[in-house]
């Protein structure tokens, strides 16, 4: 644990990474307080306001206001602004709303509006329905399926590339083949046959953890690999053969000597991987096979832009979930590469080991 806080200090203490840190904390910290963050449920719709442009705020009798908007043209969904019309914005507002991730109940939002009016901070889709909430409520799957699909893969992959290393032999062979079997096999092209198998009616939460299994079977086989690398080079270490002399149990030398001298990889491995989840999820929701209506996540909501009505009249703010995602990556790959490049030396344990 010491190690672990140890790394942390050295991460904030840089600039690159305090900002990365700073960034995806703002990003999760929205994910958990979605309910109370979102003016909307991501199912409110209003058909009279689609394809709406993101509404200006003003400043007006000492407090926000929102522009109002006048529909121009119904087929081009063009709107203009009307002049010193503004709608004041409600903040705390007592309103019903979803839960949290820990069960409690939200019966306030940060902002709203009357009723009768709207505000879209990031513009509406094609049903009316507020681009920012469902935004922030899609950032709950597409984020956290990164975190769980990498512990997932991360526990089977040590415990099994550690077995393989520190056994050897013919269940080394065995481990590995399987490994490698998993390995040669293209990823989306299993994700989607195995979606496709399962059918396609899924809930939403069902979904969710469906996906995060489907990733995980496929991550765990490539940490495995590396695992049994540093389990081989472990296994001839000092402490390890002293404790095998004082007759202690494999189960008990993986988990007390090998983890200790494996956290650094780990932690820079599951760092570099979630990425590669969120780019995952967000693969399958784009082909509709992942997130399904009327929930929210990145992917679905892009694979909802695909519309060439969107290009050509240029409703730009339905590509935010792109945008989104490329910020979230290029965060985990910036702290990634800091995270390797200060461990790297415990990584090829040329210091003290731990134990």
């Amino acid at each position: 644990m010491s190690d672990l806080f140890s790394i942390l200090r050295k991460v904030v203490s840089q600039k690159r990474g305090f900002f990365s840190l700073l960034f995806l904390g703002f990003f999760y910290g929205a994910a958990l307080l979605a309910p109370w963050l979102t003016p909307y449920e991501v199912t409110d719709q209003d058909l009279k306001r689609t394809y709406h442009p993101p509404t200006r705020l003003i400043w007006k009798d000492w407090n926000l206001h929102v522009q109002r908007y006048r529909l121009v043209d119904r087929s081009a969904a063009q709107y203009e602004p009307m002049e010193g019309e503004g709608i004041p914005i409600r903040w705390f507002e007592k309103k019903p709303s979803g839960r949290t991730f820990f069960g409690i109940a939200v019966e306030r939002r940060l902002f709203t509006v009357d009723p009768e009016e709207r505000i879209f901070l990031l513009g509406s889709d094609s049903v009316g329905r507020d681009v920012f909430s469902r935004l922030v409520y899609g950032s709950r799957v597409s984020l956290w399926i990164g975190i769980l699909g990498v512990t997932l893969s991360m526990i089977p992959g040590y415990w099994i590339g550690s077995f393989a290393g520190y056994w050897g032999g013919k269940i080394d062979h065995l481990l590995m083949r399987i490994c490698e079997m998993l390995m040669v096999i293209p990823g989306l092209y299993l994700l989607l046959a195995l979606r496709s198998a399962l059918g396609t009616r899924f809930p939403s939460d069902q979904m969710f953890l469906l996906i995060v299994c489907l990733m995980s079977l496929i991550g765990w086989s490539s940490y495995a690999r590396v695992f049994r690398g540093l389990a081989l080079s472990l296994r001839e270490r000092a402490f390890v053969l002293a404790s095998q002399g004082l007759g202690q149990s494999t189960w008990k030398i993986i988990r007390i000597h090998f983890f200790p001298n494996m956290l650094s990889y780990a932690i820079v491995a599951g760092t570099m991987g979630i990425p590669g989840f969120i780019l995952g999820e967000a693969a399958l929701s784009f082909l509709g096979v992942g997130i399904q209506e009327p929930q929210a996540s990145w992917g679905l909501m892009l694979s909802q832009a695909q519309d060439m009505k969107i290009f050509m009249l240029n409703f730009w703010w339905l590509l935010t979930p792109g945008l989104a995602i490329f910020i979230v990556v290029i965060l985990f790959n910036i702290l990634g590469d800091l995270l390797r490049d200060l461990v790297d030396p415990q990584f090829r344990m040329t210091g003290k080991p731990t134990s």
